[in-house]
């Protein structure tokens, strides 16, 4: 199965594989015949149950690229924390707020996001106006989610907020397009596949440059064709911002032929926003960091882009997100102990340390929190992060920055 925790498909690369039992027999998910399985599973309505744990969770068979198994809604938290498809509670992170409102799980296995983000550069609609002494109308409002939460979002459903020993040299550029994509394509905004608006750079080959440049224009086409001026999402490794004649260039890695066109003033502004990101990449920790960014863009001119929004994360060189460098120690720390954790990810919730900073998954049948107590923590953020742990009876990890870190819990 698939570690990625919005699917599993079977069978995938670094993944241990399970049973499975479909149809009343039983089959490992990295069965060669599975897929035709799968195919009669889908055609009579089955529900496979992954047996994980005792009396299996039952699974939805969908059909992409090829049939793939998916969690059902909500049962994520039902697998065993060693199971790929294993999700702890949403309200083990920021998506917990936005499930249900701003992000919504369909039974078909799609998910469709509310954004509080235009996908085009029309001009602000006009507020309604009635007529004299007419009733005003009073809409709902919606929940919707920001740009670095939609980033967040593909990143765990894409399992990059999450670890396991055989991924150890698989995350690649080309495992970051892959599984980015690929998560992109059961995911709808205002009912298209989300991947039809995202691209993520495809690994850089002097030899295939011509044709990869190629087959991003085409990719990126409807940003001249469609009318409105729509928007693209690029996600990417972040490399540099330099001048130019015009504002500056933001360049991502893997992409030497095409810079992103940012304002002067509008790069000020990321520089103060993102201060933070900035500084856990130049910081004396010891470990290597990257820098994502998820952008909105727009064709400024033919093949030239505008960046109109943009987020910033810092991630390990697993390409694993964090939220401040005593994180980057702990991840490394999990990743050479070949722990098997989970990142919760803070989605648009005010505070990250209103959760645990890890879920070990190797400690038995429940995951175990660790939790990094800093003395920078800003002190709404100490009462989230005290308050968190004491309403989950202080169990798990703890590291006081002001002490060397502690050993971490033995796996079982």
């Amino acid at each position: 199965m698939s570690a990625a925790t919005g699917s599993a498909s079977a069978p995938s690369a670094g993944d241990t594989p399970q049973w499975l039992a479909i149809a009343g027999s039983r089959y490992r998910s990295d069965d060669p015949g599975l897929q035709f399985v799968l195919a009669q599973a889908h055609d009579a309505g089955e529900r496979p149950l992954c047996l994980c744990v005792p009396g299996g969770v039952p699974m939805v068979v969908a059909r992409l690229n090829r049939f793939v198994l998916k969690r059902m809604p909500d049962s994520g938290s039902r697998h065993h924390p060693r199971c790929g498809c294993f999700q702890p509670q949403a309200q083990c992170s920021g998506l917990g707020e936005l499930l249900g409102t701003a992000i919504l799980e369909h039974a078909s296995g799609c998910t469709e996001l509310r954004t509080d983000f235009s996908w085009s550069k029309r001009a602000e609609m006009a507020p309604e106006t009635t007529a004299h002494g007419a009733a005003p109308v009073v809409r709902a409002q919606t929940r919707r989610i920001s740009l670095r939460a939609t980033l967040h979002f593909l990143f765990e459903r894409a399992g990059f907020n999450r670890w396991d020993p055989a991924f150890q040299g698989r995350r690649t550029q080309a495992a970051l397009c892959r599984d980015l994509m690929a998560a992109a394509s059961d995911t709808l905004v205002h009912g298209r596949p989300l991947a039809e608006r995202l691209y993520v750079p495809e690994p850089f080959s002097k030899a295939g440059q011509a044709e990869a440049a190629q087959r991003r224009r085409d990719h990126l086409r409807f940003l001249h064709e469609a009318a409105g001026d729509p928007m693209a999402l690029v996600v990417g490794e972040y490399k540099a911002c330099d001048e130019a004649e015009y504002g500056r260039r933001l360049w991502i890695r893997h992409m030497p032929d095409a810079p992103f066109l940012v304002a002067d003033q509008d790069w000020a502004r990321v520089r103060r926003a993102f201060m933070g990101v900035f500084e856990a990449r130049d910081a004396d920790h010891g470990q290597r960091t990257r820098v994502v960014a998820a952008m909105l863009v727009r064709a400024r001119r033919e093949n030239t882009y505008q960046v109109e929004a943009i987020t910033m994360m810092t991630v390990t060189a697993d390409w694993i997100p964090v939220e401040h460098t005593h994180e980057l120690m702990v991840a490394a720390a999990l990743v050479a102990q070949r722990r098997r954790f989970v990142k919760p990810l803070r989605y648009d919730a005010r505070h990250a340390a209103a959760f645990a900073n890890f879920l070990l998954l190797d400690v038995g049948a429940a995951p175990m929190r660790l939790d990094v107590l800093s003395d920078y923590l800003a002190p709404p953020e100490r009462s989230a992060k005290t308050g968190a742990m004491a309403r989950d009876g202080n169990a798990g990890w703890v590291w006081h920055t002001v002490e060397p870190m502690p050993a971490l819990p033995a796996a079982a």
